[in-house]
């Protein structure tokens, strides 16, 4: 994710994204014939979008189909810059998801994994061994009943 001060974002980018989320694999004319642009100019509006880290368009996965069965989400409280940690957990391949949070947790992280093992060892060598973790609570997950992206702009 990125520092970036959000942009202002007229009613043809809405569009472009609310179509790139309904079917990221739609080509730029269809999607241009959809908002009343030419192909080119949805090629460089997305460009634009994706350039200033608004979207990005991604194969997304079911982790358990390409051999991931343990999936978690981990509470973690902390001492010190809660910022600096979360850069830190955010370079661990196994982390897809850190957030700085208010609350019973200083930050939320999300990990995908093999199997317990995996995940046992992601916890304890790469999580409660950061400096300035005092404790965490892990969320196993039994079962992914809903996962979507594409709630739209505002």
């Amino acid at each position: 994710m990125t520092d970036q001060q959000p942009i202002a974002l007229d009613d043809i980018s809405k569009q472009i994204i609310e179509e790139l989320q309904a079917d990221g694999r739609r080509s730029y004319a269809s999607v241009g014939k959809a908002v009343g642009l030419s192909e080119a100019a949805v090629r460089n509006r997305v460009q634009r979008l994706s350039d200033a880290g608004v979207l990005q368009i991604v194969a997304v996965t079911d982790p358990m189909q390409v051999g991931f069965a343990r999936q978690a989400m981990i509470g973690i409280r902390c001492t010190g810059d809660t910022a600096e940690l979360a850069d830190a957990l955010a370079t661990i391949e196994e982390i897809d998801y850190v957030v700085l949070t208010a609350g019973s947790f200083d930050i939320v992280i999300e990990v995908v994994c093999e199997d317990d093992e995996h995940l046992l060892d992601v916890l304890n060598k790469k999580v409660r061994s950061q400096p300035g973790v005092t404790g965490t609570e892990t969320l196993v997950y039994l079962k992914l009943v809903k996962q979507q992206y594409n709630w739209g702009t505002r």
